[in-house]
């Protein structure tokens, strides 16, 4: 018998040197800098637990919105959208001086544009603290099961490459031809995430754009009856191999993993709007179905989104940039397209929404 993931991490946290697996700064090469930010550096304690999540209560901030948006979209404030479907880039305004009114509408449009690009922030350099206040407005921050996260600090899920660990290769292995991930972030939570914060701190010379896609305009790509369908039914979503794939790795396993059933289609709580919810990276199987026929639609699907070039958009950064989308109505991929001994540093709060709402 295969072990568990809970005997497969009692395994490794007795090979860890104090419970705690991390990258030794002091072991840098000497012609390597040391990272900028290295508060934010990723810390794995293979010691730290934590409890299941439990189910709240979520009340969408763009519920409470203006849909004139004065208090985010001043006079003072310049936009440019990125595609018709997905993305505008927002210059003028600091998210961290926004009050409780400017904050529900950055929700309001958030959901409506799936991903804002707002430039020239200061957030990276508030202090944690203030950061995860400003993030909590969205919902209880999601606390990672296995990723790095900043010591004292759970709320940060660090992404990390550079000379000391080449993050790609430890999730991903060094034998894909393609780097391309889609995915939405820990869609195996019962309450998955909404308004997400992602900032970068430390960013390659070329590269390292992140690239997203519209789940609404791939649905409305479908033709009526394949949508129809679609809605109804319902997938596995698991974070099993995630959690199996770090204990062997010799990373943490946190709490233990979970499989929500989600809707192949659901409703955004505020804008109404409709989009796919399966992703490759956390999606298992279509309840229901038979094995080839689940994984025949979800390749589908997959592929539909993958190929739809039309409803994508490539977000690049700027020092300052902090990108805020919606995890309900997108989908994501990083990019390796830079050397690995480049340095690629960033943070991301994962404020947790509703349970996904059928359509």
């Amino acid at each position: 018998m295969a072990p568990s993931v809970a005997e497969i991490a009692s395994n490794a946290l007795n090979s860890v040197t104090n419970g705690v697996h991390k990258v030794d700064l002091k072991e840098t090469k000497k012609d390597v800098k040391e990272p900028a930010y290295p508060f934010y550096f990723p810390y794995f304690d293979v010691s730290e637990k934590f409890p299941p999540t439990e189910i709240f209560e979520h009340v969408d901030p763009g519920s409470r919105a203006d849909p004139a948006k004065p208090h985010l979209l001043t006079s003072a404030v310049k936009t440019h959208d990125v595609s018709p479907y997905i993305g505008t880039e927002v210059k003028g305004v600091q998210i961290s001086q926004l009050s409780k009114e400017g904050l529900d509408e950055l929700a309001l449009y958030a959901a409506e544009r799936k991903v804002l690009l707002f430039r020239d922030q200061d957030f990276k350099d508030l202090t944690p603290e203030k950061q995860i206040e400003i993030t909590k407005y969205f919902g209880p921050i999601q606390v990672h099961p296995t990723s790095g996260n900043v010591k004292d600090f759970p709320e940060f899920h660090v992404v990390y490459r550079g000379p000391e660990r080449d993050g790609f290769k430890e999730y991903h292995g060094a034998n894909r031809s393609s780097k391309v991930y889609w995915h939405s972030d820990v869609s195996y939570e019962k309450q998955p995430p909404g308004t997400t914060f992602f900032f970068l701190l430390e960013q390659p010379s070329g590269g390292g754009d992140t690239l997203f896609l519209s789940q609404v305009e791939a649905y409305n790509r479908l033709s009526p009856e394949f949508q129809k369908r679609l809605e109804g039914l319902t997938a596995v979503h698991t974070a099993v191999p995630q959690a199996e794939h770090s204990a062997k790795r010799g990373g943490p396993v946190r709490r233990e993993p979970v499989e929500s059933v989600h809707p192949v289609v659901r409703r955004h709580p505020v804008t109404g709007e409709k989009a796919l919810y399966v992703n490759p990276q956390f999606t298992e199987h279509i309840v229901g179905f038979k094995e080839e026929g689940s994984q025949y639609l979800l390749n589908f699907l997959y592929d539909h989104i993958a190929k739809g070039s039309d409803f994508q958009i490539r977000a690049t950064y700027e020092p300052g940039t902090v990108v805020v989308w919606d995890n309900r109505l997108t989908a994501h991929s990083a990019t390796a397209d830079y050397e690995s001994d480049e340095r690629r540093h960033a943070v991301r709060l994962t404020p947790q929404a509703e349970v996904p709402i059928p359509a």
